[in-house]
């Protein structure tokens, strides 16, 4: 049946809008590395701050973008950081062209980028779910994966072309008019919403407590808490293996970047097959086993990369990360989906960032955990750390609720958000294990 989103003018402008954006990334995602690496010929630890710099921000700011998104219209909050992005990544070609280019460039540039970037994907996921209809979320959020992941196949190939044309710095630019190509459909939706509504006389909330009451949604709830655990520990373990992974293709394999763009590319043909199937997946076996058998089998792929041979590693390469991105879409569309479903409108914005300060908050602690490990034991004993790690990820969500649900469950209530904010404290958690999920 023909989505009804097709007939969606403002979420189609969404659409485009994150679709070029998200190509204009995957230039920067290799373009960055590859300057940092071949241009600055920075360390092994030099090399993983640079993500760990990008992610890093989600650690500190994700919590109180979350009650900022809450507390404001979501759109202009889109805008604003599309066009601080553009800005910031324009001066790394002018710093390379004046001949001032120095890795602490990179790694501040990195770390500002990535504050943006945390305003940017709270407030997205938050503006969905008042953008679409309910039953269209699903829908929507299997869309602009898609793009992304075919982004993410398109991109690499292009990123490595781009580099070899006209060198890192310049590449980078590509990224930069992408952002700007984005704010601009952003700027086009009519969509009228709706600001948060606040009685008169009554003082705003302070942030502190307004966090809580979100990290209390995320923890207090055992389906979200257990797809926070799986979700985290795969970024950790994931993380400490891709830390060195180009600076392994690149030195110890002797791949160029034209043929570590083709392994992201070719790999990231599961991405799109799982954007396209992740509905239909979801339909004919429920939601909460899709999430469960997806998260299944991204633990599975990063085994290959330290597996693959040195007389033919890039056949190995592409299978374990085609497996692996098949099954992180479909997980991702799928429980996206339903945390957005069961959250009410007025916490989207600290919901989302709860679960991004978990989850994402993993990727720069095993970055650096993957770089300091390649510094000293070697590249290659990361990428065995970091697959062996994510093997029992799936256990968070298999062995909680979320395997029983059949559909996406009705509407939660204020008085449900209420009672949990009450009874749970999140200052009191504790660690929790794979039984415990």
């Amino acid at each position: 049946m023909r989505s009804r989103l097709y007939g969606h003018a403002d979420f189609l402008k969404l659409w485009t809008g994150q679709s070029i954006s998200e190509l204009g990334s995957q230039v920067s995602l290799l373009a960055i590395p590859w300057l940092a690496a071949v241009g600055l010929h920075v360390s092994p630890i030099e090399f993983s701050l640079l993500e760990v710099l990008g992610f890093l921000p989600f650690v500190f700011f994700a919590l109180p973008a979350g009650v900022w998104v809450d507390r404001l219209r979501r759109r202009p909050i889109l805008i604003a950081s599309d066009t601080a992005r553009a800005v910031l990544l324009v001066l790394i070609p002018i710093l390379w062209a004046a001949g001032a280019l120095r890795v602490w460039h990179l790694l501040a540039l990195q770390f500002l980028i990535g504050g943006f970037t945390v305003f940017f994907e709270v407030g997205f996921q938050a503006y969905l779910p008042a953008l679409v209809e309910r039953e269209d979320l699903v829908d929507g959020n299997s869309k602009l994966h898609l793009t992304s992941s075919v982004a993410q196949v398109a991109g690499p190939s292009m990123a490595g072309g781009l580099i070899a044309a006209i060198t890192a710095p310049y590449a980078i630019l590509a990224d930069a008019l992408s952002f700007v190509v984005s704010t601009v459909f952003v700027l086009r939706i009519r969509h009228d919403e709706v600001p948060p509504r606040r009685d008169p006389g009554v003082a705003q909330p302070k942030m502190w407590r307004q966090v809580r009451e979100g990290l209390a949604w995320v923890i207090g709830n055992r389906q979200l808490r257990a797809i926070a655990a799986c979700s985290a520990n795969f970024n950790l373990c994931f993380n400490i293996a891709l830390a060195t992974f180009i600076l392994y293709a690149a030195r110890s394999l002797h791949l160029s970047a034209f043929e570590i763009g083709a392994i992201f590319a070719v790999g990231s043909a599961g991405a799109v097959c799982g954007a396209l199937f992740a509905n239909r997946i979801q339909g004919s076996i429920g939601i909460g086993p899709t999430i469960v058998s997806s998260a299944a089998l991204f633990s599975i792929g990063p085994i290959a990369f330290p597996l693959a041979p040195r007389s033919f590693p890039i056949p190995v390469l592409m299978l374990g990360y085609l497996l692996a991105s098949f099954g992180v879409v479909v997980y991702t569309v799928s429980q996206v989906s339903f945390r957005q479903a069961i959250t009410p409108e007025r916490l989207q914005g600290r919901m989302s960032a709860g679960m991004r300060w978990i989850v994402w908050g993993a990727i720069p602690l095993g970055t650096l955990i993957g770089g300091a490990i390649g510094q000293t034991v070697g590249l290659h004993f990361a990428l065995w750390v970091g697959a062996i790690g994510v093997l029992p990820a799936f256990l968070f969500v298999y062995r909680s609720p979320v395997r029983s649900i059949q559909a996406i469950p009705d509407d939660v209530t204020e008085s449900t958000t209420a009672e949990i904010g009450r009874a749970f404290d999140p200052l009191d958690v504790a660690p929790m294990s794979p039984a415990e999920a």
